[in-house]
C-alpha cells in the first residue's frame, strides 16, 4: 500500500545520510518538465494523454509535497535546438526559476525524423552521414540547454531521459543499426548530463528490441501509457527507488485531440484582459516559434 507524504517525510528523516539517492529528493517539489513529445505525453495515436511527466507528479504527490508541476515546457516535434530556444523565453525564465526538480527529454527528434519507417514492408532506413551530423548536433545542443538550465534553475535536480527503441514492429534483421544509433544518442545524454552534474535516467532496458505491448502502433513511435509506466518507473529508481506506479494506479483514458487542446487554450486565453501587457503575456511560446509546434499548457500549483 502507498504511503502518503507524511509517511515519506518520517522515512526521509529515518534513512537520511545511509542511501545517496535521498539527497536528490525535493520537499515540497516544484516540477517543470521540459522537451518533446514524449514530456508531453503524445500518445500512439497523435493525442494527448497521461505521459510520464504526469506519471511522475501523481506519484510525487502520492509520496511527499508537491508545490509545483508545470509542463509548459514540453512540445511535440521539438529537436534540441527547438528545446534550447524555448527555454530561453520569458516565459520559461519565469517558470524555471521557481523550479528544484526538472526532467528533460530531447534528441529523439534530432535523430528519428531522419529515419524512413515503412511500417508495412517492416523496414528502416537512414543516410549515416546525415544521422552523425545531426547528433554531433545534438550532444552540442545539449551541453547548451543543461548549461542554460545550471543558470536558470540553480536550486533544481535534473534528469535527463534516455530513449528506448522505438521500431519493435519492424523485422529483427532491420533493427540492429537504427539500435545502435539510439545507443549512441543516449550515450550523448549521458555523457553531457555526467558532464553538467544532471542525472541520465536510463529507460531503453524495459522496452527491449520487442516492447510492441508498450509500442503498439507500427507507424508511430510514441508509447501507451504502460510505456510511460516504465518511463517513470525509471526516473524514480533514480529518485526514490521504493516508490513505483502500479497497475491499479494507471488513470483511466482521457486522449485530446491537438484541435480540442488549441481550441480550449484559445478559450481562455478569450477570457483573460484585454489590456496589452496582458495580451503580451498570455502568448504561448509556440506563437513566436518558427516551427509552429503545438504548446501544451499544463500549470498545476499545490498548497
Amino acid at each position: 500500500m502507498k504511503k502518503y507524504w507524511m509517511a515519506a517525510m518520517a522515512g526521509f528523516l529515518l534513512f537520511s545520510g545511509t542511501a545517496s539517492a535521498q539527497a536528490a529528493i525535493q520537499i515540497p517539489a516544484a516540477y517543470v518538465a521540459i522537451g518533446d513529445s514524449l514530456a508531453a505525453g503524445q500518445t500512439p495515436n497523435q493525442q494527448i494523454d497521461t505521459g510520464y511527466t504526469d506519471l511522475i507528479h501523481q506519484e510525487l504527490t502520492r509520496n511527499q509535497p508537491v508545490a509545483f508541476y508545470s509542463k509548459n515546457l514540453a512540445f511535440p516535434g521539438f529537436t534540441t535546438a527547438d528545446v534550447l530556444d524555448s527555454i530561453q523565453t520569458d516565459e520559461a525564465e519565469k517558470v524555471l526559476g521557481s523550479a528544484n526538480l526538472i526532467t528533460i527529454s530531447a534528441g529523439a527528434n534530432d535523430l528519428l525524423r531522419l529515419v524512413q519507417n515503412d511500417s508495412k514492408q517492416g523496414s528502416l532506413t537512414f543516410q549515416q552521414r546525415q544521422v552523425d551530423f545531426a547528433l554531433n548536433g545534438a550532444r552540442k545542443n545539449m551541453d547548451l540547454i543543461l548549461s542554460e538550465l545550471t543558470e536558470k534553475s540553480p536550486d533544481a535536480t535534473v534528469y535527463v531521459m534516455g530513449y528506448y527503441f522505438a521500431y519493435p514492429h519492424v523485422r529483427e534483421s532491420q533493427k540492429n543499426g537504427t539500435s545502435k544509433q539510439l545507443d549512441r544518442l543516449n550515450e550523448i545524454l549521458r555523457l553531457s548530463a555526467e558532464k553538467a552534474g544532471a542525472v541520465f535516467v536510463s529507460v531503453d532496458q524495459p522496452f527491449g528490441a520487442n516492447g510492441v505491448d508498450k509500442i503498439p502502433n507500427p507507424a508511430d513511435v510514441h508509447p501507451n501509457v504502460i510505456g510511460y509506466q516504465a518511463m517513470a518507473n525509471a526516473f524514480f529508481e533514480n529518485y526514490q527507488e521504493s516508490w513505483t506506479i502500479e497497475n491499479s494506479e494507471l488513470p483511466p483514458a482521457n486522449p485530446l485531440s491537438f484541435e480540442e487542446i488549441i481550441e480550449a487554450q484559445e478559450q481562455q486565453e478569450q477570457k483573460k484582459p484585454k489590456d496589452s501587457e496582458a495580451e503580451e503575456t498570455a502568448k504561448r511560446p509556440s506563437d513566436q516559434n518558427k516551427t509552429g509546434y503545438l504548446a501544451l499548457q499544463q500549470e498545476i500549483p499545490y498548497v
